[in-house]
């Protein structure tokens, strides 16, 4: 892409709020063969770590209803004039980033996709937007309960902005942002971040997100292709605009190893005067840019720790004990005791 921001259309662009296919040079393509599933198509793990992702939409495009909320949607194909025949060419789009819950009320996505406070209170942050049925339509009508809206930043950071300091000869960096919701999430459970340097060149990862704004795609079968970089790592992954935020999983121990932020160039005019998918070899094009989990790891409470200590000790949500103002991501994972199979995060 020509910016390396992966921000996408989102609906609101039919009410002129961003100018017309303001992503169209922000995103990405396809590598070898295109892996993304819809999430009906996916596998039953997979199905329960999408349900803790979720997609970024400006308030506009999220109309109250009497009995929930409405997504203001746009056909895909008829957007972007695709040629016939390109993958969920009929699906709607709107979304215009992607994220992970990893708190009980914390959110964490890219730094470009929430750029001030003022942006992060004109975003809502939705749940379940999906195709969970073969055959079915994307779920665009759904319960109040399922959208959150933003608190604040808690932190974030774009490399390359006025002030961000990038190594030498860096021009390329971090990019992300934890968010404090509104209010905690009920139905969805934080996922797992990992807490070391697990990857390595080679090593399988794969993304759950919304390129393009669609409803939500897992896309599997990648590699990490440059661990050496300085914050962030490059890989072969089908992402596009609209992905910018996306988890990034390590395929082995389906923990967070970082999130998508850059990618190459997502869309190529055709010469019948329609537009396709640009499409590489596996090895090919620039690669995918992801922000390392490390380098805000710190910031991420160790979420689940201590009710997992309540509940192994028999105390439950309302046991005896009583554990106050302890930082929970101080606390050092332990191993489990013989017999019980206890992890932690």
């Amino acid at each position: 892409m020509k910016n390396l921001m992966k921000t996408t259309l989102n609906a609101a662009a039919a009410l002129l709020i961003l100018p017309a296919l303001s992503f169209a040079s922000d995103g990405k393509s396809i590598y070898g063969d295109d892996n993304r599933l819809d999430f009906f198509a996916a596998s039953a793990e997979m199905q329960t770590i999408s349900n803790s992702v979720v997609s970024l939409w400006k308030a506009a495009s999220v109309e109250a209803t009497s009995g929930g909320v409405k997504l203001k949607t746009m056909n895909f194909g008829d957007r972007l004039n695709l040629c016939p025949g390109e993958k969920f060419r009929e699906q709607p789009i709107g979304a215009f980033c992607s994220g992970s819950l990893v708190g009980e009320d914390v959110v964490m996505t890219a730094g470009h996709c929430v750029k001030n406070e003022t942006q992060c209170k004109e975003t809502k942050f939705v749940f379940g937007y999906a195709v969970k049925q073969e055959g079915g339509e994307a779920v665009t009508t759904m319960a109040a309960s399922e959208v959150y809206g933003c608190a604040k930043i808690i932190k974030r950071f774009l490399g390359g902005e006025p002030g961000s300091a990038n190594p030498s000869g860096q021009n390329l960096g971090a990019d992300y942002a934890l968010v404090q919701l509104d209010r905690k999430v009920t139905g969805h459970r934080p996922l797992p971040i990992s807490r070391g340097n697990t990857l390595k060149n080679g090593d399988g990862i794969f993304v759950i997100g919304h390129p393009v704004g669609l409803p939500l795609k897992v896309a599997a079968g990648a590699t990490v292709r440059d661990y050496s970089k300085v914050d962030y790592f490059v890989a072969d992954l089908d992402t596009f605009g609209g992905n910018s935020g996306s988890p990034v999983f390590n395929a082995r121990t389906k923990k967070i190893e970082g999130i998508l932020v850059r990618g190459d160039e997502d869309f190529l005019d055709s010469p019948a005067g329609c537009t396709t998918m640009a499409t590489y070899e596996q090895t090919g094009g620039r690669g995918e840019d992801v922000t390392k989990i490390g380098t805000l790891s710190s910031f991420i409470t160790k979420q689940g720790f201590l009710d997992r200590v309540m509940l192994f000790l028999g105390l439950g949500e309302k046991g005896a004990v009583q554990i106050q103002n302890v930082d929970s991501s101080e606390i050092q994972p332990v191993e489990a005791m013989p017999g019980r199979g206890m992890t932690f995060d």
